[in-house]
């Protein structure tokens, strides 16, 4: 006797599987379709938001970028060399260079987002 037949001789079918390898594979396809659509989406927005700015603006996240570039590899990384490069000094570092990005990009956003409100597509 095998495992699909019954005592009485009846034919049973297996049972359906719990999760449709088919079914989950097309449903991640989809959300990660739509992920991107929307970040494509929000790209092309920032874009044409920028179309009308000024040349000093763009130039400016340019030069804001750089700087801080510039500042957390080159200034702030004399920290742990000059403090003689413990483990505390190169923990003091990544403590202070997680703070100092966090200020940075709080500047930027400040300084130079671009408001994609106004822009809408149709979505049909």
């Amino acid at each position: 006797m095998t495992i699909e037949e019954a005592p009485e001789g009846d034919v049973t079918e297996p049972p359906p599987a719990f999760i449709d390898k088919d079914q989950e594979a097309e449903a991640a396809f989809w959300r990660l379709k739509r992920a991107a659509d929307r970040w494509r989406e929000n790209r092309v927005k920032r874009v044409m938001a920028q179309e009308g700015e000024s040349i000093s603006l763009t130039l400016g996240r340019v030069f804001y970028g750089v700087i801080c570039i510039i500042f957390d590899a080159l200034i702030l990384v004399e920290l742990p060399i000059l403090m003689g490069r413990t483990a505390v000094a190169w923990t003091l570092y990544i403590v202070l260079l997680v703070l100092i990005v966090r200020v940075q990009y709080d500047y930027y956003q400040k300084w130079f987002s671009v408001d994609i409100s106004q822009i809408e597509f149709d979505q049909e």
